[in-house]
């Protein structure tokens, strides 16, 4: 490979992103917005069975309504309210389980069971929680809350999509500070932080594409990009500092270019064989019939076969190879190298002068 590598090394680094930017344009497609009760499961069971028969012959959320929790000197009006809104099939005071008993009063406080006609994991019945929400607030001195298995649905939904827009961007930024500290540079920072998000949107890809079409997923669980997310990013950072520390190293007595064949070939088997055994460990999951399991199973086991074997293996190091000692700047081993050598090891680099007759530099 760091034969390969040292030959074509342009050809290598094209090759390799035009195959992870390919798989990332799909990245977008991916449906994080949660998964059906209906699969939760990866095997068919009982429960979902019932399930599904009593969605046939009952309004959609009968058997999960959503939750008002409202002063008791409102109940009428917040009914009133709750069952004017579209999507809503009923709205009854909660009697602990008597089909004819009292409501329940606590603290002053009355809760309200609203049926809705829309299956309880579905869009359209968070869409009713949302207008439900809207409606029960505006009711004057009610104070109400709504909360069911629908709104946890909702509020999980959209808390795990601002946690990716805020830590994904945190993570990288620290990841990227310790890069720079470690190699005391800022150019092989920037490179190595770029291949780990590709890396992560090539897996997010290629899942957006397998998930629904191989192993029939109509979603994705609202937390599984993150999950995914901090597997991927620590296991290639890991690899990233392992294999960039030796290069540097080799880059100090042999120059840059050199230095990247030597590393690679030092460490490449190590960090192959170590993405072989993490990808059959978390690839395990998947014999737990959960689909949440075997959704982190898939991504964290693919992402680290993609990372190791062709980002970390090819990408890399012939960025690395085709940027030469320009990887180092601003420290001094890119303008200097080593000792008594041209500054990246050899006359294959096209920066340094070219020989004249003689042994008199251009």
């Amino acid at each position: 490979v760091a034969a390969l590598v040292g030959r074509r090394p342009r050809a290598t680094w094209v090759a390799a992103l035009a195959v992870l930017a390919a798989c990332a344009a799909f990245a977008p497609t991916l449906n994080a917005q949660g998964v059906p009760q209906s699969e939760l499961f990866i095997k068919k069971q009982p429960s979902v069975t019932a399930q599904q028969l009593l969605s046939a012959h009952f309004p959609g959320g009968s058997g999960n309504p959503a939750v008002v929790i409202a002063e008791v000197g409102t109940a009428e009006r917040t009914t009133a309210a709750a069952a004017a809104v579209p999507g809503v099939s009923g709205v009854r005071p909660y009697t602990g389980g008597a089909p004819d008993g009292p409501a329940r009063v606590a603290d002053g406080r009355i809760r309200l069971d609203v049926t809705l006609a829309d299956a309880a994991d579905s869009d359209e019945a968070m869409a009713t929680v949302q207008r439900l929400r809207a409606a029960v607030h505006a009711v004057p001195g009610a104070d109400a809350k709504v909360g069911g298995y629908t709104a946890q649905q909702f509020d999980t939904r959209t808390t795990a999509r601002h946690d990716r827009t805020t830590i994904i961007p945190v993570v990288l930024l620290c990841i990227l500070a310790v890069l720079v500290l470690l190699l005391r540079s800022l150019v092989a920072p920037l490179v190595l932080a770029a291949t780990v998000a590709l890396s992560y949107l090539a897996t997010l890809g290629v899942c957006a594409i397998v998930f629904p079409h191989v192993f029939g997923f109509s979603g994705t669980d609202p937390s599984v990009p993150l999950y995914g997310y901090v597997f991927l990013v620590a296991l290639g950072v890991d690899y990233n500092i392992f294999l960039m520390t030796r290069v540097r190293e080799e880059s100090r007595r042999h120059g840059t270019r050199e230095g990247v064949l030597r590393g690679l070939t030092a460490t490449g088997g190590v960090i192959t064989s170590a993405g072989v055994v993490l990808a059959a460990t978390f690839a395990a999951l998947g014999v737990i019939p959960l689909a949440f399991l075997a959704q982190i199973a898939f991504i964290v086991a693919f992402g680290v076969l993609l990372d190791t074997l062709l980002v970390r293996s090819l990408l890399v190091p012939a960025l690395v190879y085709d940027l030469g000692g320009r990887t180092w700047w601003p420290a001094r081993l890119a303008a200097d190298g080593p000792a008594g050598r041209p500054r990246d090891g050899g006359p294959a680099d096209r920066d340094a002068p070219a020989p004249l007759a003689d042994g008199v530099g251009g």
